[in-house]
């Protein structure tokens, strides 16, 4: 199934009930351009969520989080979740909700050897991996496989069958970026596989809070305090998993921002500055040729 809105949560006489019957039948994905969305609170299914213009905030498990550009999200099956659209322009959001039966099947293929899928090509368990939910960026791997589902959406139509294969290339990157997470995770410094999930998942919190709040410019004691882990436990696993401090990923975050900002708007430097989270113009300016190795009017004449 395909959608290009998002549905009216509030208007009178919505069912959300039959809304949502459907999508654990059936894939179903939304490629919508809205000024403004909002939806509560609902449990949804396995679900890609990403945006080609704008922002969409999410709120899980109690936090908050901002899907930009060249960032996506997955939420896990039963996961009660809110979602909300409120911004100046219009936002281009993007969402796949996989049927539970389609997206194990994925699974396995992923999981079996080709012997082992060839003895037994109908064999499904049913299962499909927990996902960390956190912010990950997009890819070139990715972006193609969404560019070319997108383009057959726009210019054949909808085609259960070619949306289908689509989805199963989508799946088949997800799956390996659960993988990378995965793996991501053993660099956690801890002797239980448990405890190093746990703090990973910390890991990760604290990562999204600095993702989505960045221009508030939040120090070590708020970000700890998000991720619930003291501020020298957070430097700590922060270096060991991530390979940078907070300090210098929130700096690097504000400037890629920022870069952005640069090469597809207009906007001021001087905007950029305080939209960024930075003190002034010049600190801005010293971090970002010291990043990138231009001054900022230079990389937006460059881009």
């Amino acid at each position: 199934m395909y959608f290009t809105s998002l549905p009216d949560h509030n208007k009178p006489g919505f069912d959300e009930q039959l809304h949502f019957s459907s999508f654990k039948k059936h894939n179903i994905v939304f490629n919508a351009l809205v000024s403004s969305s909002n939806c509560e609170s609902h449990v949804g299914c396995l679900s890609f969520k990403t945006v080609l213009t704008g922002e969409e905030w999410y709120g899980i498990n109690n936090r908050r989080i901002a899907v930009r550009p060249g960032q996506f999200l997955i939420l896990n099956d039963a996961q009660t979740y809110s979602s909300s659209i409120d911004t100046v322009g219009k936002v281009q959001s993007f969402s796949i909700f996989f049927k539970n039966g389609f997206a194990s099947a994925v699974f396995s293929d992923k999981l079996y050897t080709e012997e082992q899928s060839l003895d037994r090509p109908f064999y499904n368990e049913g299962q499909v991996p927990e996902f960390f939910q956190t912010l990950n960026c997009t890819e070139p791997g990715l972006l193609k496989q969404l560019s070319d589902l997108i383009f057959s959406l726009e210019n054949e139509g909808y085609d259960s069958n070619l949306v289908d294969e689509h989805l199963v290339g989508v799946l088949q990157y997800l799956i390996g970026t659960y993988k990378s997470e995965t793996k991501r995770a053993y660099a956690v410094n801890a002797v239980k596989a448990s405890t190093r999930a746990e703090i990973y998942k910390r890991l990760c919190v604290a990562k999204d809070f600095m993702y989505s709040c960045f221009a508030d410019k939040p120090d070590l004691q708020a970000i700890s305090n998000e991720a619930c882990l003291s501020v020298p436990q957070l430097v700590r696993q922060f270096k060991a998993v991530f390979n940078t401090t907070p300090h210098q990923c929130l700096t690097r975050i504000r400037l890629e921002y920022a870069a952005g900002l640069l090469k597809q708007t207009n906007t001021p430097i001087h905007e950029i500055t305080w939209k960024c989270g930075f003190e002034n113009m010049s600190a801005f300016c010293r971090a970002f040729k010291s990043e990138y190795g231009v001054q900022p009017h230079n990389h937006r004449r460059i881009s």
